[in-house]
């Protein structure tokens, strides 16, 4: 049984909060940073003749629209870069799901840019007189060997655009996607040369300052942020398998040791990408939230056997060695806004609630968890959370059973829809901080049932790192 060792478990300090869209903080500046930034290409493209080169006539208007695309999707591609470098303040402050979300979106914006700006120098190229269309995109992309590198590089960005697509992604394994995805950082090294080499917009003193600017930034977020510091962490704190632990049929509970873990300052709720190093594939890491409050000098994580990194989970042996990326995730108890709290958990989604309900303040009885899954057999921390509901007050609701229907996230044999369901176990829901964790539709299921119930949008906390 796993104990916490925090004392202090008051309820958050009574009073009116600040509304969430006013809470601000340094993180929140990604956003309009970003805006400007797309603010500044297009000023430099202005100032460099824009509007009097795309007037003048159709072929010029081409190219010149060409390169203005090509500008906003290179500003776009290092955007991308930096909101998914994991820096700390930003992943606490926007979650990693809204991160996902938002780096996704401006993905597919500066894809669709990129692909403009190719079409429209093929064809403002393939019209120049002097020689065919084949011989001057010959020459175009293949012959000139700057062009040649971003060619290449361009192929390679298409090709991750392709497998992150929803259909695509169901189709592949995790490794196998991330793996692919790596090629992003490739795919733009590849295309950098020819804007410097080529790009009057980045030959000026003012524009070579700006691009070698958000270039340098998003380089070193990057090392930092996804290399340095994550290697830091791991050999600083010497993490290594503890024990592992059979929870039900195909999920598994890794604890770990490690040097002043308490000094990662992790939080209920949060989740870690772990590397096991037990062999090859050791490089692909995996992201799973801790299943325990954190204390003192150990963590611990329950994983359920989905793939080939998970099913290597369940054959750890203790002492072998573990990196980490993390602590990330907002879904914690910093973000409450009220006294009483209502938990909704599916399968091993219960994990990182579980962990919230043994640290998080509350009084006896203003914490509920509502908790589904497929059947006895497959129920996690049987005698942890009746620990918890004898010890903490916590009001325990199971329910057992497939769902009612694609889209519901009721158990089958439960005739009343999804509100009525809801607002059946816990009639006050209105009146609560919700969280909840489960299989991504399940939780759109939940959270449209708890809206309907009357929950506010901003007391509706969860958080989807699925790949």
């Amino acid at each position: 049984m796993t104990t916490v060792q925090r004392t202090d478990l008051r309820r958050p300090p009574a009073g009116r909060r600040w509304p969430d869209a006013l809470r601000l903080g340094p993180a929140d500046l990604l956003g309009p940073i970003g805006i400007a930034s797309v603010g500044v290409v297009v000023f430099m493209w202005l100032r460099t003749g824009g509007p009097d080169t795309t007037l003048a006539g159709v072929d010029t208007a081409i190219g010149s629209l060409g390169l203005l695309s090509g500008l906003l999707a290179a500003d776009l591609m290092l955007l991308q870069v930096v909101m998914l470098a994991r820096i700390p303040a930003v992943e606490r402050a926007w979650g990693h799901d809204v991160l996902a979300n938002r780096h996704r979106q401006v993905g597919y914006w500066s894809f669709s840019l990129m692909v403009t700006h190719v079409v429209l120098f093929a064809v403002d190229r393939g019209t120049r007189d002097g020689a065919s269309w084949a011989t001057n995109l010959l020459d175009l992309f293949v012959r000139n060997s700057w062009y040649l590198l971003a060619t290449l590089g361009t192929v390679m960005l298409i090709g991750v655009v392709a497998t992150s697509i929803r259909w695509a992604r169901r189709r592949l394994r995790y490794e196998s996607w991330h793996l692919l995805h790596l090629y992003t950082y490739l795919g733009m090294g590849l295309a950098m040369p020819h804007q410097l080499a080529d790009g009057m917009h980045f030959h000026g003193p003012i524009a070579r300052a700006y691009w070698w600017t958000i270039y340098g930034i998003a380089v070193v977020t990057v090392l930092t942020f996804r290399v340095a510091l994550p290697v830091g962490r791991s050999l600083h704190h010497r993490i290594r398998v503890a024990e592992v632990t059979q929870e039900a049929p195909g999920v598994v509970s890794v604890h770990v040791s490690g040097h002043r873990l308490d000094r990662l300052s992790t939080r209920s709720g949060q989740f870690f990408v772990w590397r096991f190093l037990d062999g090859p594939g050791w490089t692909r890491g995996n992201p799973y939230s801790i299943s325990a409050a954190p204390g003192g000098d150990r963590l611990r994580v329950t994983i359920q056997v989905v793939g080939d990194a998970s099913a290597r989970a369940a054959r750890l042996r203790p002492g072998t060695r573990v990196a980490i990326e993390g602590p990330y995730g907002a879904m914690t108890a910093r973000r409450r806004r009220h006294d009483r709290l209502l938990f909704v958990a599916a399968g091993v989604g219960v994990a990182p609630l579980r962990a919230l309900l043994e640290d998080t303040p509350y009084a006896p009885g203003d914490a509920t968890l509502v908790y589904r899954y497929a059947d006895d057999e497959h129920r996690l921390f049987r005698e942890e959370l009746r620990e918890l509901a004898d010890r903490r007050g916590l009001e325990l609701h199971l329910l057992p059973g497939p769902r009612a229907a694609d889209g519901a996230w009721r158990p089958a044999g439960d005739d009343r829809d999804d509100v009525a369901a809801l607002s059946r176990l816990v009639p006050d829901v209105a009146d609560r901080d919700v969280f909840v964790c489960g299989p991504g539709p399940w939780t759109r299921a939940v959270r449209r049932a708890a809206l309907a119930a009357g929950a506010r949008p901003g007391r509706l906390h969860s958080e989807d790192f699925g790949w």
